[in-house]
């Protein structure tokens, strides 16, 4: 096989657009014989592969790229590509795909084109496969997320993953002269660059904190008793710590082991620990203000929390999560 021909399966991960092919020498005839001996396979009209049997991710992205050239990975694939192939969370089956926002494109099926302005300045050309940058694939997703947990979700994950940075992220969205929920997106990233990690936490920090009206903690407060550890939640001077755990599932008993170590340390150093999950953070969280002001009161806090719109009226007994409740994003 020639040269450049090899070079080019090689850096396409096995795949190959047939404008490439006759670019690189080959004749219509040749690409026919190469289909006709099964040494290739068409995956999309015009776009073939060396083998014939099922395409790795990285193949169909590939493959998507060179089918809407000149195009690039964009939202959810262009996230995903960067995390390698080890990672099986996530939505493997469908490529997002970016063409220039004048271009008409007809997708096949599990490929969904996005149409963008000023492609050129957003793309990352010279990665394998070409894909839009980390923090305009992470904006786009948050921007047309279907609820605002979900949207919380794409940006903290981003950061949390260090993928990215929050000020990367506010900059490319300052760049952008259309998007949806931008004055949300923008509160969330400043939250997120002063240590809000998770949707958890941003869920604490709005619902709990900030509309009840209690004392603002420290965040991811770093300290070192057992080796380099980040506390969630830090009121230091009232001795009380907040530890959000948003697991889903039940948890090993390593972890579990790890997290009572923890709360011992605090103890020891007269501190206590108040770990909270989805429940006291989302349908509970009038509840949780409540409670947690008590225990402010009791070291010292001298304020009260404050009404929010979503308080019910109290007569005695916590407030239910309704029967049918999961977790923002267990669904």
């Amino acid at each position: 096989m020639d040269t450049e021909i090899q070079e080019l399966l090689e850096l396409q991960s096995g795949v190959i657009a047939r404008h490439q092919a006759l670019a690189a020498g080959m004749a219509e005839h040749d690409i026919r014989r190469m289909l006709r001996r099964r040494e290739w396979a068409t995956v999309h009209p015009g776009v073939y592969v060396d083998h014939t049997g099922p395409l790795t991710f990285l193949q169909r992205a590939w493959a998507a790229v060179l089918l809407a050239w000149p195009a690039a990975l964009c939202h959810e694939t262009a996230i995903r590509i960067g995390d390698g192939p080890g990672r099986r969370d996530g939505d493997d089956e469908v490529i997002h795909v970016a063409v220039d926002r004048d271009r008409a494109f007809r997708a096949p099926d599990g490929v969904i084109p996005h149409r963008l302005a000023d492609l050129d300045a957003k793309v990352q050309w010279n990665l394998s496969p070409p894909r839009v940058r980390i923090e305009h694939a992470v904006i786009d997703v948050a921007a047309e997320a279907p609820d605002e947990l979900l949207a919380i979700a794409a940006m903290s994950d981003a950061v949390r993953a260090r993928r990215t940075t929050a000020a990367r992220l506010l900059k490319a969205l300052s760049s952008r002269s259309r998007i949806p929920r931008r004055p949300f997106l923008q509160s969330v990233l400043r939250d997120v660059a002063e240590g809000t990690c998770s949707v958890l936490e941003h869920g604490y920090l709005d619902r709990v904190e900030r509309d009840h009206g209690l004392p603002a903690g420290q965040r991811q407060v770093r300290e070192s008793s057992r080796g380099p550890l980040y506390r969630d939640v830090e009121y230091h001077d009232f001795g009380l710590i907040v530890e959000l755990d948003g697991r889903l599932f039940h948890t090993s008993v390593q972890d579990r082991d790890r997290d009572l170590d923890r709360d011992l340390d605090a103890a020891i150093d007269g501190r206590d620990t108040v770990r909270l999950g989805w429940g006291q953070v989302y349908p509970r969280a009038c509840a949780t203000a409540e409670k947690l002001g008590i225990l402010l009161a009791q070291r010292g806090w001298e304020g009260t929390p404050i009404r929010c719109p979503e308080c019910p009226d109290r007569d005695g007994g916590d407030s239910q999560p309704p029967d049918d409740w999961r977790s923002p994003l267990s669904a």
